[in-house]
């Protein structure tokens, strides 16, 4: 049987296989070994599987994956994001809508310390919803903010996806990050507009906090020093090449574990929570990656890759034109897979043809990041919003999954609105990584 058809019939049994809601690692893992060993042979298929296993799970690059994810986890378990949300509070909650205002800046900044979507949502879903809810605010709001702002930990350096996406096509993940520093900002003030027109729409659904002193503001800065010295520290000596991503990464590992004991404020318990939800994700991730690359190099034999590239390129299609219909591609994806499982079993598909139509791949790299956070909130999969759903049921009176993907819809349109202006001035994304690099 021609290669093609072997590829196109495993990619159909592919997608039969998530609907099954069967890990999304092993079925890209089975399908490739399967498509592999049927078109090179069964002893090529078994030396992929043993070959791309071992080479993931001992990468080098990859060991900034669980250093980050640590790094979140013990800023969380040690009380540092509740400081943060406190101080924008201080800043942001006596106007209409500051308390979701709060928590999306807050998203912002723990993201700088998390780099990953969901813990960014469970984290700010713990502290945010209670409050708002308490403070009168609509569920809809309170819910589509926090699940909208988690979003933020996947462009914010140090982002998971962008350290995946610099490993898969070989780019400079310093460059990644500091592409991502404008983007991030960006989606958070076009979050910021959102919610001031939705309670400038709807006063009631975003009531006025308390206001507070400037002594007060500027003492609650003064709480966050260390934090902002740590995320200084680990992102501007990966700037200047001081560090190696990987050494940065651990910097910041330690960094906040020493804010952490100085307040002590980090319990032995709390440590080996941290330890625990750091191996379990990171296990998760690398067997992610492990199954996209073997999928990957079935791909690779199958030619599909090139194959829809030369299809493509066949049209005579303008670049933006093609550039929109793999950006569709991405978000229609996006509402049925989860981001990260997505990106590494497209960009093998897509990442040559982008370069080949000439856009920078540190470009395409963000722009795909960008898509991937709508995907995070898109219905029916939007692991976000299901991440909310988890922690408002905790809540008295709970909060239904309606109300949650309600709230997001004015949150998705804050995006796109973000992806074209990103596309319109892609010097937004390439001037800080031009002057550093």
């Amino acid at each position: 049987m021609n290669p093609t058809w072997i590829g196109i019939i495993g990619i159909v049994v592919m997608i039969m296989l998530f609907l099954t809601r069967m890990p999304v690692a092993y079925v890209m893992a089975i399908i490739g070994f399967l498509g592999f060993s049927v078109i090179i042979s069964f002893q090529g298929g078994l030396n992929l599987l043993a070959r791309s296993f071992y080479e993931t799970f001992s990468s080098y690059g990859l060991t900034t994956v669980p250093l980050f994810i640590l790094m979140g986890q013990l800023a969380f378990n040690s009380g540092m994001s509740r400081r943060l949300y406190d101080t924008a509070y201080k800043f942001l909650g006596g106007i209409r809508g500051g308390l979701a205002i709060t928590t999306v800046s807050a998203c912002t900044a723990f993201g700088a310390v998390c780099g990953s979507s969901p813990a960014t949502a469970a984290t700010m879903a713990t502290i945010g919803l209670p409050e708002m809810r308490r403070k009168g605010y609509a569920d809809e709001l309170a819910a589509g903010s926090v699940a909208s702002g988690g979003g933020l930990g996947m462009i914010m350096p140090p982002s998971v996806v962008l350290i995946i996406y610099g490993v898969m096509t070989e780019q400079s993940i310093g460059k990644l990050f500091v592409a991502g520093i404008l983007p991030a900002f960006l989606v958070t003030i076009l979050f910021i507009v959102t919610i001031m027109i939705w309670c400038g729409l709807s006063p009631d659904q975003g009531p006025r906090g308390e206001r507070f002193t400037w002594s007060e503001r500027l003492r609650s800065l003064m709480d966050l020093g260390e934090t902002f010295t740590v995320f200084a520290l680990v992102m501007g000596g990966l700037f200047i090449g001081l560090f190696t991503p990987v050494e940065a990464a651990g910097v910041g590992v330690f960094g906040v574990t020493a804010v952490a004991l100085f307040r002590r404020k980090l319990s032995w318990k709390s440590f080996v929570a941290a330890l625990y939800e750091t191996l379990r994700t990171s296990c998760m991730v690398m067997m992610l990656i492990a199954g996209a690359t073997i999928f990957g190099k079935f791909l690779a034999v199958t030619r599909i890759p090139f194959d829809i590239a030369s299809w493509i390129g066949g049209f005579s299609l303008p670049p933006i034109t093609i550039l929109f219909m793999v950006v569709v591609v991405y978000f229609f994806g996006g509402c049925f897979m989860d981001s990260l499982a997505l990106v590494m079993l497209t960009v093998p598909i897509f990442f040559p043809l982008v370069v080949s139509l000439g856009y920078d791949p540190i470009w395409f790299g963000i722009i795909i990041v960008m898509v991937t956070e709508m995907g995070v909130i898109t219905p029916p999969v939007g692991i976000n919003v299901y991440v909310v759903y988890g922690v408002a049921r905790s809540l008295p009176g709970g909060m239904s999954l309606e109300a949650i993907f309600k709230g997001i819809m004015p949150f998705m349109l804050a995006i796109l609105v973000g992806i074209i202006i990103l596309a319109v001035f892609p010097q937004i994304i390439l001037v800080l990584p031009n002057l550093m690099y």
